[in-house]
């Protein structure tokens, strides 16, 4: 059991840190902090992304994948800033699903451009009245001779305002069809319009999220997939792989609240000595400094599963629901540290509190994510209370 980086790893480290202060800190800070960033912008930080391995990491080397490890993976995600990370887990996503799901043709029509950042993918799931029940879905496809027909809604979605791409969980209704059974469709959005707009949120304001409307939008047939791996399935794999990413994304910003609380506590006085002199300031810190590490050890500790090959469900939903947890409460104490200036946009902080606030939801909310766990703790699953399927 080692507890440090490797040589390697810290390599990896070191080169996302620096790609992120060459190409991504410069560009967020060139907008306006409160809008998304423009797609052209987003395009050229992809690039940067592509040129370290993090655009398609969950590939093998032999599909156009940077053949690393879900750890390293995680390691080097955490470094980038979650407004940004958000859009390229998204396309990561995007990637990784068709790949899994999609026929030989279709890989080779869709994949080059989207491992290569040349073109900006998402994945539609969630619907306005299904979120964490992919059974619940009502977005239908039909079909027209060779063109298929969809129509239906999604909503929060990372990248759909300015994406290329899209793959769409939908129900097949073909034929007459109503059974429910459930299918992808590959959107090319440049051949298939659909309307598509950003949705305003408390934080991660410079990055993407927004809804999809598809009213008859039509598609070429050729462009369904079915997998023969089952959708759930490769949906349930995404997530496990997706929960502690968006774990670390919690403790990149707690690390980034701190960091900022320190530097104030170390100039500002109070009582005739600097707040970091005083015992309950150097409490706050150990006590948000201990959050962040733990944080960090269970996103590390399920990614590594995942790299072993083995059941990592629970600990994937651990890791995401504790680093979110914990790390929220971390820039709290953070922001008290600064009394009423962490209050201030000046300083910065106010933007991390809303910022991890967005993370709560995506990929299970903290209610599924203990469920999950308490499946596996208990060998029952409390919707249906049967065992779980295998």
């Amino acid at each position: 059991m080692e507890f440090e980086l490797t040589a390697e790893q810290e390599l990896m480290r070191d080169a996302a840190q620096r790609m992120v202060q060459q190409e991504i800190a410069p560009r967020l800070a060139a907008h306006d902090r409160t809008r998304a960033l423009p797609k052209s912008v987003f395009l050229e930080i992809f690039a940067a992304v592509a040129n370290i391995g993090l655009i398609a990491p969950r590939l093998p080397e032999s599909a156009g994948g940077s053949g690393v490890t879900m750890l390293d993976y995680g390691i080097m995600f955490e470094q980038i800033p979650p407004a940004v990370s958000m859009s390229t887990l998204s396309q990561d996503v995007c990637i990784a699903r068709i790949y899994a799901e999609a026929n030989d043709e279709q890989r080779a029509r869709f994949l080059p451009d989207l491992i290569a950042g040349r073109r900006i993918g998402c994945t539609g799931s969630t619907e306005p009245d299904t979120g964490s029940d992919p059974r619940g879905i009502k977005t239908r496809v039909t079909q027209e001779g060779d063109t298929l027909v969809l129509n239906g809604r999604k909503m929060w979605i990372t990248n759909v305002s300015v994406c290329d791409t899209m793959i769409v969980t939908c129900i097949d209704a073909r034929n007459g069809a109503g059974g429910g059974r459930i299918v992808k469709v590959i959107v090319d959005r440049a051949q298939s319009p659909f309307e598509a707009r950003e949705i305003d949120a408390i934080g991660l304001q410079q990055g993407l999220l927004g809804e999809a409307v598809f009213d008859g939008c039509r598609v070429p047939a050729a462009n369904l997939v079915e997998s023969a791996q089952g959708g759930t399935q490769v949906l349930k794999t995404s997530w496990n792989v997706n929960r502690p990413l968006v774990g670390l994304q919690a403790v990149h910003i707690a690390d980034k609240a701190m960091q900022l609380a320190l530097d104030y506590a170390k100039v500002r006085k109070a009582f005739g000595k600097v707040l970091g002199a005083h015992q309950l300031i150097q409490e706050r810190f150990s006590d948000m400094s201990t959050s962040i590490m733990a944080s960090r050890l269970l996103c590390y500790r399920a990614l590594g599963l995942i790299d072993l090959a083995k059941a990592a469900d629970g600990a994937a939903a651990m890791a995401k629901r504790y680093a979110q947890n914990a790390c929220s409460d971390a820039v709290w104490q953070a922001m008290n540290v600064l009394g009423a200036m962490g209050l201030s946009r000046e300083a910065g902080i106010e933007e991390l509190y809303r910022d991890i606030r967005m993370l709560a939801i995506p990929d299970g909310t903290n209610e599924i994510l203990a469920l999950i766990q308490g499946r596996e703790l208990t060998g029952v699953e409390a919707f249906r209370g049967l065992a779980p399927r295998t």
